[in-house]
């Protein structure tokens, strides 16, 4: 500790001691509870008018060690001032520790990073064959799905199951349909419009406006493979042509025949439980219809129309409502989405690859990082909160920094920290919390009331007491960093 350091804290003491012996005097004889409050007061202001900004953090830190709530906890603690790269204060930093759901900050940014914040999620329904004067398609309904995470959820703007329901059916009706007499196909794509290169590991069909999965590169022969190599040379929309990320040459290629074997690949769920919905209400509106068929794979696709198109809500509204809410469901989806949409395979597996290999490209400090899972539910998950900070410090850099701070909680007025930060620091902090049973984290930025941008990490892990004790000894920690 610095020898400046050490005498304005002597000094806070010896003034805080003063004002103890002066408020148990004459005045703390006749009122001996407003004595008491008078001398926290005097104690607050000694220590705010005698101690820097910086100074106040440190000293809070040593307070920390013999708190009953916190000196067992294992926790680390960092500001770090991005303009300048250099940390302002801190503690334990390099500490692998527990971060709980603001594992969610890397979750959501490899999103961003991989589909962009207006990526939208399409689910179509589309029809084959013919439609009579009567009414009558002689043909089937068709399903087609591209993995949307929020399908049916009714959160974060997305519609429900009845809805998209209600919708399809009037599409229906308007294009004068009375009776199906083929089934419902469910399938799952890849749409052209929201993607500009193929997940890996998988064999794609050309159909329309998207491709379907025909099978996996597993034994692909490599002597019908042709590189795309430019526009002048862009086999799309041209007879029925595979698609694949070579497994040998690691760039896009296209066969004219696929000799791989038609399998069955680990791509996202197709939507059966809103074809099943679908049919119930076909039914439900005397338009007869056959069985619910799920067919993932298609060597064959029959030429068919779009009957209207269901979008998910944008990406950036999704990932807003994610971490305002904390939402785990979302967090899961969204790292299997991440996996589907690099490798072609929605599991949590493909999921945590993907944001590894992303965060290994951009530089994050990966000593200590153990990623586990997309929300932070795991407790084998952990972090180092210098990491943290670096990360949120880069992230400033990148286009989508305004929409990534808009999806995080604001002091004491949105989302999980609605009901923190209330006085100093209200509309000041804008963060992530995270929170498992003696664990509590906070990690995001702050806007010093000087104009300054911070990136700060606080995890707290294995304390004692209650969670709003902690919140109260995380609240007296930052409130000083507002006047770095």
């Amino acid at each position: 500790m610095r020898m400046n350091q050490f005498k304005n804290y002597c000094s806070v003491l010896a003034f805080c001691f003063s004002s103890l012996l002066f408020s148990q005097g004459t005045a703390a004889a006749a009122l001996p509870q407003i004595a008491e409050q008078q001398s926290l007061v005097k104690d607050i202001t000694a220590e705010k008018a005698l101690l820097s900004p910086k100074d106040q953090i440190e000293f809070n830190i040593n307070k920390m060690f013999t708190d009953p709530v916190l000196r067992n906890a294992n926790w680390g603690f960092v500001v770090y001032d991005i303009k300048a790269d250099k940390i302002i204060t801190s503690y334990n930093e390099t500490t692998p520790l527990i971060p709980a759901s603001t594992t969610k900050l890397l979750t959501t940014e490899t999103a961003f990073s991989l589909l962009g914040t207006q990526f939208r999620w399409n689910t179509q329904l589309e029809y084959s064959g013919s439609i009579d004067p009567d009414g009558v398609l002689t043909g089937n309904l068709y399903i087609v799905g591209s993995g949307d995470p929020t399908l049916g959820g009714s959160r974060g703007g997305a519609a429900s199951y009845g809805q998209i329901v209600t919708q399809y059916l009037e599409s229906i009706k308007e294009k004068g349909i009375k009776k199906i007499t083929g089934d419902i196909i469910i399938q799952t794509a890849i749409f052209k419009e929201n993607k500009t290169e193929l997940p890996e590991n998988i064999v794609w069909l050309e159909q329309a406006n998207y491709f379907l999965p025909a099978g996996t590169t597993k034994d692909i022969n490599p002597r019908n493979e042709k590189l795309i190599i430019s526009q002048s040379n862009n086999p799309f929309n041209q007879e029925k042509r595979y698609f694949y990320v070579s497994p040998y040459a690691n760039k896009l290629v296209y066969a004219d025949q696929y000799e791989g074997g038609w399998v069955t690949t680990k791509v996202a769920e197709p939507p059966a439980f809103l074809a099943n919905k679908l049919r119930e209400s076909l039914i439900k509106n005397k338009i007869t219809v056959g069985k619910v068929v799920p067919k993932i794979v298609d060597g064959n696709p029959e030429p068919r129309e779009i009957i209207s198109t269901y979008k998910s809500p944008s990406l950036a509204e999704i990932v807003a409502y994610t971490n305002q809410r904390s939402d785990n469901n979302y967090a899961e989806a969204l790292l299997k989405a991440n996996g589907f949409m690099k490798l072609g395979d929605q599991t949590a597996e493909s999921g945590r690859k993907v944001v590894t290999e992303h965060l290994k490209a951009t530089n994050f400090d990966m000593t200590g990082l153990n990623y586990m899972d997309g929300s932070g539910l795991s407790k084998a998950h952990t972090v180092t909160p210098i990491s943290q900070v670096k990360f949120l410090g880069a992230i400033t850099k990148l286009p989508y920094y305004q929409e990534y701070l808009n999806s995080l909680p604001i002091a004491g007025q949105t989302g999980t920290l609605k009901r923190m930060f209330l006085v100093n620091s209200n509309g000041q902090i804008f963060a992530k919390t995270g929170t498992l049973n003696q664990v509590k984290c906070l990690a995001g930025y702050i806007k010093t009331r000087s104009n300054k941008t911070l990136a700060f990490s606080l995890l707290i892990n294995n304390y004692a007491g209650s969670t709003a004790q902690v919140k109260q000894r995380m609240e007296q920690l930052l409130d000083p960093t507002l006047d770095l």
